[in-house]
């Protein structure tokens, strides 16, 4: 497994990282078993960044983590997140600062966190959604300074929000935060135009997350298919918009060959190939999900050709997630 900076906090973070929302719960059957042996099995192949979120199932995700992992604390990186206290992903836009993240909420948050995962500590904190307009408040950076000096919080950063990368390129240039995490894959790849570049120059930790675009770009979603009824993609890759895909997956199919044979790991590499990553956080499930995915950091990178020429699979498909509920 190869490691990589996490932008200027000093912490080398395996560049295949572990997805921890599916463990939360809404995708489908639910299996703790599967999902302590994923996480037990991660640790094994070299995965040492786990990222969570406070509501991840009310917690149940970091308190998997915990329980899987919490005899290895010292050798794991965990990163968690702070949802808005207004649980409006999508209204942050409409809300002052301090309506979203008062102080206060910042620490009870942080301090939840802490007692689900069993730690004195978390590695990364992050805001669970951002506004442009909050780069220049003060309340929520005093907040996770203070927890931060405490010892509680090592370093924070920012998920930006879901299909806008826009949003958090002058948080980028500011310097407050450590590492801003946001959908980059084969499809969205906006983030290339000026996020990207600004945390290269900026020294700014990517986390790229959503790489499989919920499943779409692993193939195996297709005009037919029939979720879980408690699968929450059920009411977003719609009949639909499976068909609207189905060229865009095909294009995709016809670039695999002998180096790079399926579309997970076609996907994989072609997050990882920009140099502003630090890290790729598939969701991972089932230890099948982990081998498969881990084995990518094995694997020859894709040319700088190729990854020229996965360009044109650019798509922005624009459909908004179903739900207010966080998604990172």
């Amino acid at each position: 497994m190869k490691t990589r900076p996490l932008g200027r906090t000093g912490l080398e973070v395996s560049e295949i990282g572990f997805g921890a929302w599916s463990l939360g719960g809404g995708w489908g059957p639910q299996d703790d078993a599967a999902g302590i042996a994923s996480l037990e099995l991660a640790f094994e192949l070299g995965v040492n960044f786990f990222d969570t979120a406070y509501v991840y199932g009310d917690g149940h995700s970091e308190r998997l983590i915990g329980q899987a992992l919490g005899d290895r604390r010292d050798q794991i990186i965990i990163a968690s997140k702070i949802p808005p206290k207004t649980f409006a992903w999508t209204k942050v836009d409409e809300c002052s600062c301090r309506e979203v993240f008062p102080a206060d909420w910042i620490v009870e948050c942080t301090e939840r966190s802490l007692k689900h995962l069993g730690t004195d500590y978390l590695d990364l904190q992050q805001l669970h959604a951002w506004s442009d307009s909050f780069v220049d408040e003060d309340e929520w950076y005093q907040a996770l300074t203070r927890l931060q000096e405490q010892g509680k919080v090592r370093h924070f950063g920012v998920s930006a929000n879901d299909w806008n990368p826009y949003h958090t390129v002058r948080l980028a240039q500011s310097g407050r935060a450590a590492s801003i995490q946001v959908i980059y894959n084969l499809f969205e790849q906006r983030p290339t135009e000026l996020l990207l570049p600004a945390a290269v120059k900026d020294g700014v930790g990517i986390i790229a997350r959503v790489p499989f675009e919920e499943g779409l770009l692993t193939g195996k979603f297709r005009p037919g298919h029939r979720f879980a009824e408690n699968d929450w993609r059920r009411d977003w890759m719609t009949e639909e918009r499976l068909r609207e895909a189905e060229s865009h997956v095909e294009a995709l199919e016809a670039e695999l060959d002998e180096s790079t044979h399926d579309l997970a790991s076609l996907s994989l590499k072609f997050v990882l190939g920009h140099p502003a990553i630090s890290t790729v956080i598939p969701g991972m499930r089932t230890p099948e999900h982990v081998r498969a995915n881990c084995a990518v950091s094995d694997q020859p990178p894709l040319p700088a050709d190729r990854l020229a020429r996965m360009a044109k699979h650019k798509w922005y498909h624009g459909w908004p997630y179903p739900f207010e509920i966080a998604k990172d």
